[in-house]
């Protein structure tokens, strides 16, 4: 890329989040990412480049490491004209969500990572003339916490996800609760894992989008998007999964291919393009770990009809999701157990503030701060050297919580033996796609008390609304029981 011959005319909108916001070129496979600050606070440039170099760094050093070479993307930090930048944030103003524009584009540093555009196939450095198609997924944590330290029983039998959806909807975030567990998208059983697709595809909320050739075509920006639109969504998909066009319009046509998508989608994730290699860690959420959320409206749908729960195929030890779980997991104390530790190194800063660049905790992230992850012991001797390597590890826990999954999905042409790609076929279409992650940011140190506060929150307001539920429909059977008493008098 030519920093010098810029022109804004070039770069379109591509989303945005909390932190940043990216651009993607018309013609190359290519994205700029710009940080975002509030209106009244600039950073200086040597922050913003070093910001950025350590998303670079925690990509190559350490996720790359966890996840593969073939999953991750790390990119490269680059300087552009501070001209082509404002023009380009003057440009974009207009197509940026209401609920995103507290925080501004940074125009004054000039520097921005330069990353592959993952809503395309990897490997090619221009735009590929046949249609594309990606989703991305955002599947957050597979796992219930399997730790000691937790305190509240809830947290042993409902997962994260299906309790915080309670609250989001109380607090008006999203209109109504998702179907979508994380657990059955992790389970490996297919029955699950598309019983979750098809969830997150009813309920998008900010959890799935899908783009075609780059565009945004289905996806929730804010809880007054409409609702979603299956007919539409068919429409857009028919053309990859049914190029004959031998189906006609209608509920019935629309199911069909929502249902083929679903089942491609569960066949990439259930890929192992690493080869069998699991990766660096070795961890599992051992017997006292329950692999189904009682939360789960599958699981609850099952016992209804007097079925128990399919059996957990497993996920095949080279797939991303069993990848990114085994990070996830380590997250070994949950945030009840680690907000002393936490408390413990802070004490421990407070007395000796010049540490803090000794004990990395602003990077540099390298290989010296890698091998300090794979550490899994949780017997604490009460130093400050165990509750750092936990604090850290919890750090990276929380980033594969929140990281997303990009699956890109091209029909293969008639020569496809000649494909370098894997391939996945549905029942009248064959697909080269690639499988990437992104949003691999490292999780700050100064945002554990905030989680630590969130989490009480979230376990709290659950507790009250679903076991008031409860009460509430066991009296009312009781009551039913004492309308119906049977009364026998002596003749």
């Amino acid at each position: 890329m030519d920093e010098g011959k810029m022109d804004e005319n070039e770069w379109g909108y591509h989303g945005e989040g909390n932190k940043s916001l990216v651009v993607a070129h018309a013609q190359r496979c290519v994205v700029l990412r710009f940080l975002k600050f509030p209106p009244n606070r600039k950073k200086a440039s040597e922050e913003i480049f070093q910001h950025l170099q350590n998303i670079v760094d925690f990509s190559k050093n350490v996720m790359k490491e966890f996840l593969g070479e073939n999953y991750v993307h790390c990119g490269e930090v680059v300087q552009l004209p501070l001209d082509f930048v404002k023009q380009l944030c003057l440009k974009i103003q207009s197509e940026r969500p209401e609920s995103r524009c507290d925080k501004d584009l940074d125009t004054l540093s000039g520097y921005a990572l330069c990353l592959p555009n993952l809503a395309r196939l990897q490997t090619y450095r221009f735009v590929e003339h046949r249609p594309i198609l990606c989703v991305e997924i955002k599947p957050k944590c597979g796992f219930i916490p399997f730790s000691g330290d937790v305190t509240h029983e809830v947290k042993h039998k409902v997962c994260r996800y299906c309790m915080h959806q309670h609250l989001k909807v109380a607090t008006g975030k999203w209109k109504q609760i998702s179907k979508y567990c994380p657990l059955d998208l992790y389970s490996g059983n297919k029955q699950r894992m598309h019983f979750a697709l098809k969830s997150l595809l009813q309920e998008a909320q900010n959890n799935l989008k899908i783009f075609k050739n780059g565009e945004l075509i289905y996806g929730c920006k804010d809880a007054r998007s409409p609702v979603a639109d299956w007919s539409e969504l068919a429409h857009h998909l028919k053309p990859f999964f049914f190029p004959s066009n031998g189906l006609a319009g209608g509920p019935h046509c629309t199911g069909a291919v929502i249902r083929e998508l679903v089942r491609v989608i569960t066949r990439v994730l259930l890929s192992d393009s690493e080869k069998g290699r699991a990766g660096a860690l070795r961890l599992g959420p051992g017997p006292q770990g329950p692999r189904v959320c009682e939360a789960s409206p599958f699981g609850r749908s099952l016992r209804h009809q007097g079925k128990s729960a399919p059996e957990c195929s497993g996920l095949p030890k080279g797939c991303l999701l069993y990848k990114t779980l085994q990070v996830q997991m380590l997250d070994l104390l949950d945030i009840e157990g680690l907000y002393p530790l936490y408390r413990r190194v802070e004490r421990y800063l407070e007395e000796f503030p010049e540490e803090r660049k000794t004990l990395q905790i602003d990077g540099p992230y390298d290989e010296a701060f890698y091998q300090k992850l794979l550490d899994l012991s949780t017997e604490d001797d009460g130093t400050v050297a165990f509750a750092l390597t936990k604090v850290q590890q919890y750090r990276v826990a929380m980033t594969a919580k929140d990281c997303s999954v990009m699956i890109a999905l091209s029909p293969c042409l008639q020569d496809a033996s000649s494909e370098q790609r894997p391939v996945v076929t549905s029942s009248r279409s064959r697909f080269a796609f690639s499988v990437s992650v992104l949003d691999l940011d490292l999780k700050p140190y100064e945002s554990i008390p905030h989680q630590y506060k969130l989490d009480g929150k979230i376990v709290n307001f659950y507790s009250k609304t679903v076991h008031a539920k409860d009460a509430a429909v066991v009296s009312a059977r009781f009551k039913e029981s004492e309308d119906c008493t049977l009364v026998l008098h002596k003749v």
